[in-house]
């Protein structure tokens, strides 16, 4: 175990678009036992251009080749939605870890094939749910464990963006394109809540929901309301509505219980608000620099056989089969 401790693992990156520039990018530098040694993307001069930046040695317009490089021990995936099957299986063939973007892909049918491939080439599957490593939503947690709010009854889930102004319909973001994203707004936000949920009460056991496309302006919907039920008895609710006037803005997740209830934003940097008898207490515990590295520390341990990561395909793949459920 001593020489599993000490070894450095060897990413390459998939994919280094704006995602990767500040919240998981450089976080791969910065982690202990890890080192990015190459990146790729489809166009060579930015895949330099990010390579030069970050102080990566190795740089590719080919993700096969990035894919095989002998230096590369793991990939990460940080393509849109519509590329993670294809990438995961490629990268499970080649016998390498795997770490890929949210949302796991653009369906839970994908999902079940790429924890195919990644067991049959005996090789780990990691999501990126990061939020199950950050400050703010370990004490939530660990109030929720605690008891601070009694036997957990039913939560809450309401978050309200305006409208996006000015979208050019020839050249829509890939984020609204469901051939792309999976769905609109909704696949690439909600599964940050719905797998924090997750991870906060046990898995969803029962969803259903209902879409609309109101404003008209992309072909995805921009309305979602659902309701879900836990394995533990918890019910839920949410509504994702990305059409409101500006100061409509809402990012709210609650928590109610027998003895009060919790209230705290999924991306918003605002303070979790714990209300009881005894009062309201708040908790301000912002996210890290890089916001995905001490989630990336995790994948690393597990690699090296020091730790284990707490976001698997399986259970990535349990909020893909959700947000399939809640959208019909």
């Amino acid at each position: 175990m001593a020489k599993e401790s000490t070894k450095t693992i060897r990413w390459g990156i998939i994919g280094c678009g704006d995602v990767t520039e500040v919240k998981s990018g450089p976080a791969f530098q910065k982690t202990p036992n890890s080192r990015l040694v190459a990146v790729m993307r489809r166009n060579g001069e930015k895949a330099q251009d990010y390579a030069q930046r970050h102080g990566v040695p190795k740089w590719y317009d080919n993700a096969q080749a990035l894919i095989h490089d002998p230096e590369v021990d793991a990939v990460y995936i940080a393509t849109p939605p519509g590329s993670h099957a294809e990438y995961t299986l490629q990268v499970a063939a080649a016998g390498k870890p795997v770490y890929v973007e949210k949302p796991m892909a653009l369906n839970y049918t994908q999902c079940q094939q790429m924890i195919a491939a990644c067991q049959q080439a005996n090789v780990p599957l990691f999501v990126a749910y990061y939020r199950r490593r950050l400050p703010s939503f370990l004490k939530v947690k660990e109030l929720v464990d605690a008891g601070a709010i009694g036997v957990v009854r039913f939560v809450n889930i309401r978050l309200f963006h305006p409208v996006q102004e000015n979208l050019d319909q020839n050249e829509l973001p890939w984020r609204v394109q469901p051939e792309i994203a999976g769905g609109g707004l909704f696949y690439d936000l909600a599964p940050h809540q719905l797998d924090y949920l997750d991870y906060l009460l046990g898995p969803i056991i029962a969803a259903t929901g209902q879409t609309a496309n109101q404003a008209g302006l992309y072909p995805a919907e921009d309305l979602v309301t659902a309701q879900f039920k836990f394995a533990n008895g918890v019910l839920g609710t949410g509504t994702w509505c990305f059409t409101v006037a500006p100061e409509q803005f809402k990012d709210e997740i609650e928590v109610v219980g027998s003895n009060g209830r919790l209230t705290f934003p999924s991306f918003a940097p605002e303070p979790i608000r714990l209300e009881t008898k005894k009062g309201t207490e708040e908790f301000f515990l912002p996210p890290p620099p890089h916001v995905q590295q001490p989630f990336i520390q995790t994948i690393v341990e597990e690699l090296t056989g020091q730790g284990e990561c707490p976001s698997t395909g399986e259970s990535g793949a349990r909020t893909a089969w959700v947000m399939d459920q809640i959208t019909g």
